[in-house]
């Protein structure tokens, strides 16, 4: 997937200010394409699907696209910033073009894309089309000094705990973690936070995939600022 959007920034000339549209323009592509190459391979069956979250993370920009059910969540300071919205089949928007499409959204354990599916976008999953498409949305967030960190992760956490009771325990097992961390310690805090909240989601019996990826803000704030 990084290599495909890079490839996609790179080709994309769009002039001026307009550079949200060129990354909007390279994550739709890119998405398209990875979607393309996943359902090419004649090992891959029809029914092989996935979400993806991914963020681009500079200076001073967030820059986040999403397709499906995976989310991700920025923690600035005492507050809980979700940087993206589950592309649910119940969702408003989401069901209007599904039923649009003639589709339909079924309540089976949840509302499922013809009671099949939990999610209304993914990459993969082409015996659902036209209804489950590889769009992604993508989302602008300027970066500041009280960013602690960003968290993505798959619906195995999400199912199980709030954005609000993530964003807690990141904040707090980062801030000891700093305190206490020394030259001899091979885990870094984000990897600590990351493990600790894959150990909650199995203690409430999550039953989906558990990815979790955490990124510690301020270490990367510290190191873009010495170069």
């Amino acid at each position: 997937m990084h290599e495909v959007i890079a490839q996609e920034w790179d080709r994309e000339t769009i002039d001026g200010y307009e550079w949200q549209r060129r990354w909007e323009a390279a994550f739709s592509i890119g998405f398209e394409r990875a979607d393309n190459e996943l359902t090419a391979e004649p090992v891959v069956p029809e029914m092989v699907g996935s979400t993806a979250v991914v963020t681009v993370l500079s200076g001073c920009q967030i820059i986040t696209s999403n397709c499906g059910d995976s989310r991700a969540l920025l923690c600035r300071g005492t507050e809980t910033i979700p940087l993206t919205v589950d592309q649910k089949p119940d969702r408003e928007d989401e069901l209007k073009r599904i039923e649009g499409e003639g589709g339909k959204v079924i309540n089976w354990n949840g509302a499922r894309v013809f009671g099949v599916l939990a999610m209304s976008r993914a990459i993969g999953d082409r015996y659902l089309r036209p209804w489950i498409i590889p769009v992604p949305e993508v989302t602008f967030m300027t970066r500041t000094d009280e960013d602690e960190c960003l968290i993505l992760a798959s619906d195995g956490l999400w199912d199980v705990m709030t954005n609000e009771e993530v964003g807690e325990v990141a904040r707090h097992h980062l801030r000891r973690r700093r305190r206490s961390i020394s030259t001899l310690d091979d885990v870094s805090p984000a990897q600590v936070v990351a493990d600790h909240l894959t150990e909650i989601a199995y203690g409430r019996n999550s039953s989906d995939n558990i990815s979790i990826v955490v990124v510690d803000l301020k270490t990367k704030r510290k190191r873009q600022q010495r170069l």
